[in-house]
């Protein structure tokens, strides 16, 4: 009877240990099969990921390139110079508009020399001294319009926005008011803030079809898709 137990036993003890080699076996097999999977999927990361960068190297620079281009336009927007000597009638002022006091005719054609020799801050203040002393001069809304167009000139974007804006809700009728809105969408791409240079953009459009400004906006959008 001893005889037998023991050769049971033994087969027991062998079949116990076969299991558990294969079950070591079948562990690795399935360790290496999950690192094999994870070099995969990491590789396939990385891939991704290098094609992301490229997408926003690419993204970038062509933002930059719009940024040039608008900047570019928008210099030649915000220095319109006055072909006239201050104090004549001419594109220094407003269609229609001029100071009937001399100090105040004074003190906008002083400030908009300065704005034509490009000293931006010192036009600025000059200007929202001008705003501030004569707010319903017929003056003001050109004021205005130079004023944002200063700090725009100075990169204080966000003032130049809030300038313009109170510009073009005050008197959206103004001449100045599509040029407005065109600095402005160039202050918010500058700020890269691009949903709002194109409604900007759009605006300009939609209620200003027959201007200058609206022709620079259709390009400007087309850029921005």
């Amino acid at each position: 009877m001893r005889a037998h137990v023991l050769p049971l036993r033994t087969l027991v003890l062998t079949a116990a240990l076969a299991a558990a080699t294969s079950a070591h076996a079948f562990s690795d097999d399935e360790a290496r099969r999950a690192i094999l999977d994870l070099r995969k999927q990491v590789q396939q990361q990385n891939e991704q990921n290098q094609r992301a960068r490229l997408q926003l190297a690419d993204q970038l620079q062509a933002l930059q390139q719009e940024i040039t281009q608008l900047r570019e336009q928008l210099e030649l927007v915000s220095r319109q110079q006055p072909s006239t000597q201050p104090g004549q009638a001419g594109a220094n002022n407003p269609p229609g508009a001029s100071a009937a006091d001399p100090r105040e005719q004074a003190a906008y054609d002083g400030a908009i020399d300065q704005f034509r020799k490009a000293q931006y801050k010192d036009a600025a203040e000059s200007l929202a001294a001008f705003i501030a002393l004569y707010p319903t001069s017929q003056l003001a809304p050109s004021a205005k319009f130079y004023l944002g167009s200063s700090r725009y000139a100075a990169k204080d974007y966000k003032g130049a926005i809030e300038q313009l804006n109170q510009l073009v809700q005050e008197s959206p009728d103004d001449a100045r008011a599509p040029d407005a809105l065109l600095v402005i969408a160039g202050s918010q791409i500058e700020l890269n803030n691009r949903a709002g240079a194109k409604a900007s953009l759009e605006r300009i459009v939609r209620d200003y079809p027959n201007t200058p400004a609206a022709e620079t906006a259709k390009n400007r959008l087309q850029l921005l898709q």
